[in-house]
């Protein structure tokens, strides 16, 4: 089977559910957002398997691919519209809080902004969630359209805390302070 098959020359893209539509479709733009989310968070999690063998390390990794596993998840369902059946649903969103509440209780509270570079797996993490954040409001200008389903949205707002957690974790694995924001 080729890679190529010819069918979206023409500016069309088929659904999972069935049907073509535009490319420029909002569907296909959030389901695009948050397939780019997921390349962003995978950038991260290379960055992160080159941090040293710790806890941390282990933590970050199992946290990314989770976190990718409910993305790929996202993106199915908001391709077929809903009927698919794999699909975000509590227990996903209650898992992502475990582990955003297992990152932060091992952290100093945080007083000031952080500004993202002080490693390479801290500002992938950051990176990652901005482009979290940007996939968000791809599916909030959704709407209803597709089925309304407040479970995205929650959803990508926990993965995009959850990459600000992970951030100062990679830090901590790597024994580096942040980057404070002194306005």
């Amino acid at each position: 089977m080729k890679l190529y098959t010819r069918t979206g020359d023409g500016g069309l893209t088929g659904l999972l559910a069935g049907g073509r539509v535009s490319k420029s479709d909002p569907r296909v733009d959030a389901y695009g957002s948050v397939d780019e989310a997921n390349a962003s968070v995978g950038a991260a999690r290379a960055e992160v398997a080159a941090l040293p063998a710790t806890t941390d390390r282990v933590f970050l990794i199992e946290t990314l691919d989770e976190v990718q596993d409910g993305l790929m998840r996202l993106c199915a369902d908001l391709a077929s519209g809903g009927t698919y059946p794999v699909r975000i649903e509590e227990a996903t969103v209650a898992s992502l809080e475990r582990r955003i509440d297992a990152a932060d209780a091992g952290l100093p509270e945080l007083r000031n902004f952080l500004v993202p570079g002080a490693s390479r797996a801290e500002a992938a993490l950051h990176v990652a969630r901005t482009v979290v954040r940007r996939a968000e409001r791809r599916v909030v200008a959704l709407g209803d359209s597709f089925g309304p389903s407040a479970l995205r949205l929650v959803f990508l707002n926990r993965v995009s805390d959850l990459m600000f957690a992970l951030s100062r974790i990679a830090l901590r694995a790597e024994g580096l302070d942040p980057r404070v924001w002194k306005p």
